[in-house]
């Protein structure tokens, strides 16, 4: 089945100039993790929670001795941009991709949305949860209701 019949059509989307901040308080107020960064609907990168986390570490983090980014110790998320921030690689998808094809890319890259992009612009984004729903809508037992919840998720 094509991912045109599961991505979320109506993408929620900052701009590169909009600041980390702003970004942030966005994946909030929309409970996302993941925010395409687009110019003219064409899609220039992607931020996702972790990169803010990689960006703005908490008190404790900053204590580590490693880390995947240079911290902004100090650095105030209001004047920092998203395209300083953001991960401007970005694996897509066309629409007529297949859910399987993204859950695979999704599996392999340990991503957790890809964005959908026809003909240079971007025309949706696929979550881990739009998987897992068209999983479970089109799994056989999709009618039958779910085990009781418990140890070993209901089994004896």
């Amino acid at each position: 089945m094509s991912l045109a019949a599961w991505m979320k059509h109506a993408v929620i989307t900052v701009k590169p100039r909009d600041s980390a901040r702003h970004a942030r308080e966005v994946m909030e107020q929309y409970r996302i993790n993941q925010l395409p960064v687009v110019v003219d609907d064409r899609l220039v990168g992607i931020l996702t929670d972790r990169d803010l986390r990689d960006a703005f570490p908490s008190v404790f983090e900053s204590a580590m001795p490693f880390a995947p980014r240079p911290h902004r110790s100090g650095a105030d998320p209001a004047t920092i941009h998203v395209e300083d921030v953001m991960t401007p690689t970005v694996l897509t998808l066309a629409p007529t991709a297949s859910v399987a094809d993204a859950a695979r890319v999704m599996r392999s890259e340990r991503i957790g949305a890809v964005p959908i992009v026809e003909h240079g612009r971007l025309v949706g984004i696929l979550t881990r949860s739009d998987v897992l729903d068209a999983f479970v809508e089109l799994s056989p037992s999709a009618t039958e209701p779910f085990p009781p919840a418990g140890r070993n998720g209901g089994r004896r």
